[in-house]
């Protein structure tokens, strides 16, 4: 008797089945940001064990956007206040970017082997796909950029979520300062979606990365600073947000082979140590020239993705609108400049 589906939605409906079996199991022993990290292991151990699971980007962009959404109700009018200081803490990203992409660059060569240009666009912070289509195009080793981007991170990941725990005594809620529980008002509901439709084809129309993402958050963002509305999206969503991004981080590495991955994760481990010490010390300046405490902005520096290391700040009660912020502009610094730099460099040899 034939399946009611065909191969490629079985894997994705079994990714997010495991995923959520995985955040239970977590959620049960009371472990860090359970839902992604539950949902982010059990999908990478089977991914990386031959279970054929598959990512499912519509759902994705689904949640990241609701994501978005969230986000940007973190914002403020009293915000507003802060942009000074926001602005010292950017220019010291600008050059946390160039540093790190300068030091990781040099481990990769020297240390994995790489050939320069899969060793530029494995090391510059940005954007997954981004940086997979830019080193391809420049002849790099589009596998290996691939993995080193996954790798980094669900190391980031793990780092951060028990490093904040067990170190910095952040203890997760389960839902997040930046949503509300449910039922809303149908006003707010309107306000909220409409937020999400407009940001999501906006920037998807203006080709911003990260556009599902970072178009909802800016909407979002600008009817609260403005005051047109208070209203945040339901806490509950925040898990299923969890379950959705931790899930496909174990999904790209389907079809890999075994030794390719772990060796990517070792060496991914060694990249990370570097971000995150660079990081930190990035840190510990921004919290002495800007005001801004140190654990904000270690989470806003560090080298995770925008929606995971957004997941992570909401989880904790972290200041999610000084994080957020702070990953899009590294992305569309790393988007707009890797290539350029690359070009300015491979023209002088």
């Amino acid at each position: 008797m034939p399946l009611p589906f065909s191969p490629p939605i079985r894997a994705r409906i079994l990714c997010l089945v495991l995923g959520a079996l995985g955040g239970g199991v977590f959620y049960l022993l009371h472990l860090p940001l359970p839902w992604m990290m539950g949902a982010m292991t059990l999908t990478t151990l089977a991914a990386v064990s031959g279970v054929r699971i598959a990512m499912m980007p519509r759902v994705r962009m689904v949640f990241v956007a609701i994501l978005g959404i969230m986000l940007g109700s973190a914002f403020s009018p009293q915000m507003l206040d802060h942009l000074q200081n926001w602005a010292i803490s950017l220019l010291w990203l600008a050059l946390y970017v160039v540093v790190t992409t300068y030091l990781v660059r040099l481990y990769y060569i020297h240390f994995a082997g790489y050939d320069a240009v899969t060793a530029y666009f494995a090391a510059a912070p940005g954007g997954l796909s981004e940086m997979i289509l830019a080193g391809s195009a420049f002849g790099g080793d589009e596998a290996r950029i691939s993995l080193a981007h996954g790798a980094r991170i669900l190391v980031a990941v793990f780092v951060l979520s028990f490093g904040y725990r067990w170190l910095g005594g952040y203890t997760p809620t389960g839902a997040s300062a930046a949503a509300a529980s449910l039922p809303l008002d149908i006003v707010d509901l309107l306000w909220l979606g409409g937020a999400g439709v407009l940001g999501f084809f906006g920037a998807r129309k203006l080709r911003m990365p990260a556009y599902a993402l970072v178009g909802p958050m800016i909407v979002s963002a600008l009817l609260h600073v403005v005051g047109v509305t208070a209203s945040r999206p339901p806490a509950e969503l925040v898990a299923i947000a969890q379950i959705v991004v931790g899930s496909m981080i174990g999904a790209r590495f389907t079809g890999l082979p075994l030794r390719l991955v772990l060796r990517g994760i070792l060496l991914a481990v060694g990249a990370t140590a570097v971000l995150l010490i660079v990081a930190a010390g990035f840190g510990f300046a921004v919290d002495a020239t800007a005001g801004v405490p140190f654990g904000s902005a270690l989470l806003a520096f560090s080298p995770g993705g925008l929606a995971e290391m957004s997941l992570i700040a909401l989880a904790l009660g972290v200041d999610a609108a000084y994080v957020s912020s702070h990953h899009v502009v590294r992305i569309f610094m790393i988007v707009v400049a890797a290539p350029l730099v690359f070009r300015l460099l491979r023209h002088k040899g």
